[in-house]
């Protein structure tokens, strides 16, 4: 899975050498042991105290993304995660500078689903994070004017430029995503929004989605690291208490969507190699079969011992690289495959031969028990390692409590890995992988035939 948030780990110790590895590892379940309350604001607020290290991450989660834009109005959600490192009214003129000059780490990042800032100081500037963090909660829009709207769209236009239009394949994405959501989905645009839309948004507009969204009843708070629990909750009230509560805004929602039949792109673009990307909708994060679908993964193409690089890369040496990912999203997922063409091959015969493999994986080839053992444990790698830092434990708290409705999901989350069979694994293949599916190609101009017709969509006969 590549959920919306970091994957973290836990704090377990290894399962042992003569125990099911399942059974041993539920009973060593993880937690984060953290405290959650809330203002009378609505404000949701997680403490995790941990002092392994004198420092303390600070993130304000505001629970809307992309999906919650109107037509006319995208990429409005990554413009604010530019536009509120501004300053607001008592900050100054931006907001890096304070925090940076005490040895601070200061980001933030917009998805789909969620928009966040973050901050990582050392244990004493607890005071500082939050209050530069409820200073742009609550008094952000007295400082926003029509001059740093002007430079941010700017900013945000010239990386849509370097991201998404000059470089090699970087539309790739945006084709996709619009070409299996359907119009009017809330995914069927990327988090950068359209060019048009950006360039036209004006300052009424702007304040108007700061208003609707970056409320203390649509955030939450986490903190965690070395800290006084009693001081930091006395903190929180100091400078976020005072917010107002706002209106609670409509998040975006969506029906079930399917792909009605299969469709073929083909790109001819200034690119070195041929490139394909075949994208199905699958199950929503932590939706039964996601968790699944991420195993399935692992035994196509998850190291160089995958059925996919041995077959394709390895064996017939038809593809220089092979992938396949289980994307998670809160309204939806995707499941995409995707691969490099081998020098004298095409993307065709590349999926061709994946066809192959991934059908008898479906059929009389399924995963072994040892495969379906090595994704597991390679999931609980990944999984274990990222809690290994104040900031990777807060970042969990936060999507577990954004994406699952709790702070205290680790165990559930893990549990749905460890408790998969193989029969479920090939089962929720089956439901994705066989139903229609989007295949984008994208090839070198050289490639291009003569009488080639207009780069568009085009319907492939279901297989």
């Amino acid at each position: 899975m590549i959920p919306l948030a970091l994957m973290m780990t836990s704090l377990g110790t290894a399962v042992g050498a003569d125990a099911p590895a399942s059974t041993a590892a539920a009973a060593q379940a993880p937690s984060i042991p953290n405290e959650e309350y809330t203002l009378d604001n609505g404000l949701q607020v997680i403490l995790a105290p941990d002092d392994s290290t004198p420092i303390v991450f600070v993130q304000v989660w505001y629970k809307v993304g992309s999906a919650d834009e109107k037509p006319g109005l995208t990429g409005f959600a990554h413009l604010f995660e530019h536009l509120m490192f501004q300053g607001s009214e008592h900050t100054g003129p931006e907001y890096f500078t304070p925090l940076q000059k005490i040895g601070g780490e200061v980001n933030g990042s917009t998805s789909f689903d969620r928009t966040e800032y973050h901050e990582q100081v050392p244990s004493q500037y607890l005071p500082l994070a939050l209050f530069m963090e409820s200073d742009r909660m609550g008094w952000f829009l007295p400082a926003l004017d029509q001059s740093k709207l002007d430079n941010q769209r700017q900013v945000v236009l010239n990386e849509r430029r370097q991201n998404y239009e000059n470089p090699p394949y970087g539309s790739a994405m945006l084709d996709l995503y619009a070409a299996a959501w359907p119009e009017g989905h809330p995914y069927h645009h990327m988090p950068i929004g359209s060019a048009a839309d950006i360039e036209h948004a004006d300052l009424a507009s702007v304040q108007g989605f700061f208003k609707t969204w970056y409320l203390p009843n649509n955030a939450s708070l986490v903190i965690s690291g070395s800290f006084d629990e009693k001081q930091a909750k006395a903190l929180v009230e100091k400078y976020f208490g005072a917010i107002p509560k706002g209106t609670d805004p409509q998040h975006a929602t969506a029906q079930a969507a399917a792909i009605p039949q299969n469709k073929v792109i083909r790109e001819y673009q200034d690119v070195p190699e041929r490139k394909f990307w075949a994208a199905w909708i699958s199950p929503k994060l932590y939706a039964p079969g996601d968790a699944d679908l991420d195993l399935l993964s692992m035994v196509l193409a998850g190291g160089k011992d995958s059925r996919l690089y041995q077959v394709l890369v390895k064996d017939k040496q038809i593809a220089k690289d092979i992938s396949a990912r289980q994307f998670s999203m809160g309204l939806g997922s995707l499941y995409i495959l995707s691969g490099t063409a081998a020098k004298g091959h095409t993307t065709d015969e590349v999926l061709e031969e994946a066809d192959q493999v991934i059908g008898h994986l479906l059929s009389d080839q399924p995963p072994t028990d040892e495969e379906i053992q090595a994704a597991k444990s390679s999931y609980e790698v990944g999984f274990y390692q990222g809690l290994t830092t104040v900031t990777g434990k807060g970042m969990q708290l936060s999507s577990y409590n954004a994406m699952a409705g709790t702070p205290d999901y680790m165990a559930k989350d893990l549990a749905r890995y460890q408790q998969a069979t193989t029969d479920d694994v090939v089962s929720w293949g089956q439901k994705v992988l066989r139903q229609p599916r989007v295949l984008l190609h994208i090839w070198p101009l050289a490639d291009k035939p003569a009488d080639a017709p207009a780069d568009a969509p085009q319907d492939e006969e279901n297989k």
